[in-house]
């Protein structure tokens, strides 16, 4: 499962928001086994306090890792590192993440600011799906289960993502739990 949220502005001056929105796709099936569904509009917030000053843009990709994690987001919103567990992405062939002591960790998030993807952790951030962007998106309201389920079609404007994830990931290797 992946998603992104690209251009996630950030700006602030002792206070700081971030607000983003974004697209999900999920494996389908019971199991998260199936093809790729359709996409997932997707809505991020967050705040946080300290000495900040100016603005920047950020682009966003959050790996899902298991069952859990997917479920949980398709739920609705929910309070990343509380709802559910995220940790910066590894970096490099040799890094690691930093997971719990189980490995159940259920996300993974990396940013990209200036052309450099970077391992960051989004803990204390919202992200859940994006009601009135699917509804506007298939033309009535939908939850985001539904969609992966496959009660809507997939919109042309989705064939490109869909055929690069399906090239590079064809099938479920992960062992979800």
């Amino acid at each position: 499962m992946g998603r992104g949220l690209p251009s996630v502005k950030k700006a602030g001056f002792i206070v700081g928001a971030s607000y983003g929105r974004g697209v999900m796709t999920c494996r389908s099936g019971a199991d998260f086994d199936g093809p790729w569904s359709a996409p997932i509009m997707m809505q991020s917030t967050g705040g946080s306090f300290g000495l900040q000053a100016g603005g920047q843009a950020t682009d966003f990709v959050i790996l899902v890792l298991n069952d859990k994690g997917a479920r949980a987001l398709l739920k609705g919103k929910l309070k990343l590192g509380a709802d559910a567990s995220i940790a910066a992405g590894p970096i490099g062939r040799d890094a690691e993440a930093s997971t719990n002591a189980s490995m159940s960790t259920e996300m993974l998030s990396y940013s990209r600011a200036q052309g450099v993807f970077a391992g960051v952790s989004l803990a204390g951030a919202t992200l859940g799906p994006d009601g009135g962007a699917n509804e506007n998106i298939y033309g009535k309201k939908i939850s985001a289960a539904d969609i992966v389920d496959g009660k809507v079609p997939a919109p042309a404007s989705s064939k490109e993502l869909l055929a690069i994830l399906l090239a590079k990931s064809p099938k479920n290797v992960s062992a979800g739990k």
